[in-house]
């Protein structure tokens, strides 16, 4: 009897010193959730490429993307297939005439009829639903009726990026769902809102209309896409409250539709995520 009394006094002492011991403090975060948000603005576009280029190089973790408009493509092709060398390649092979079929035979909701830009991606990337992409992939489009911003999550990738690419006034608008979609730009084309409502500890926002001045306007196309990028440009002012890092490669002089410059853009591209790299590192170390 004594020697259970005993043991159970050993016990209660034990328990007692643990009590006053004091509390140990919580583990340090994880990894923190990257989210890479890439912005429309039709051929400076290619400026993404050299942005990306740097964040693989430079080793930054990517868990997420959120594109609109060109946005969508790049992000898109990035987050089927995380390779920069080979998002690149396929960049260098993009033709003016792979994404735009004119057609004055049907152009009663739009001269393009983005049938090309859709079969562009079926044939070069493997992956073909949205849901399936290496990197989890949210392509923003517009839903035309309501005015409501679209989170495309689930089916075809190549209709919804054509969908969240398509330039209203030039491109047909997309039936996805119920829906009948256009370029997401319209009414969210830098979406740090939708990153962050996703999880994202760190958005990365990549802004391609910094500077939206076009002194070579001399058509009616040119005179749509000025029209939106000046409305996009507006909007993404109020979205940049949610980035933590915003990115702005030099696309000054580069018109909607310019395919001459890709080379150019993505040495911008390069340049500016060079310059946005301490920034970046110095949030990650936070979550260290």
């Amino acid at each position: 009897m004594m020697r259970i009394r005993y043991i159970l006094f050993s016990i209660l002492i034990a328990l007692l010193l643990i009590s006053c011991q004091t509390v140990p403090e919580k583990k340090a975060k994880g990894e923190p959730k990257v989210a890479l948000v890439l912005g429309g603005g039709s051929a400076k576009g290619f400026a993404h490429i050299g942005v990306i280029r740097v964040l693989e190089q430079e080793k930054i973790p990517i868990h997420m993307i959120v594109g609109t408009s060109v946005g969508s493509l790049i992000g898109g092709l990035y987050a089927a297939n995380p390779d920069s060398f080979q998002l690149e390649w396929l960049a260098f092979k993009i033709d003016k005439n792979d994404i735009l079929d004119f057609s004055l035979m049907y152009s009663k909701m739009g001269p393009v009829q983005g049938v090309k830009l859709e079969s562009f991606i079926e044939q070069n990337v493997k992956v073909k639903r949205i849901e399936d992409t290496k990197i989890p992939f949210f392509p923003v489009a517009t839903d035309l009726n309501t005015g409501e911003t679209v989170v495309l999550e689930k089916g075809s990738l190549a209709r919804a990026i054509k969908a969240s690419s398509s330039i209203p006034g030039i491109f047909v608008p997309v039936n996805f769902g119920n829906r009948l979609l256009v370029d997401g730009g319209v009414t969210n084309n830098l979406a740090c809102d939708i990153a962050k409502g996703k999880g994202a500890d760190i958005v990365i926002a990549v802004n391609l209309l910094k500077e939206i001045k076009d002194y070579d306007i001399g058509s009616v196309i040119d005179i749509i896409g000025q029209s939106i990028n000046i409305m996009m440009h507006e909007s993404t002012r109020a979205k940049m409250k949610y980035a933590d890092v915003i990115i702005e490669p030099d696309t000054k002089g580069v018109s909607m539709f310019d395919f001459s410059k890709k080379k150019i853009l993505m040495d911008e591209g390069i340049k500016a995520a060079r310059a946005a790299i301490p920034k970046i590192r110095e949030l990650l170390g936070r979550y260290n």
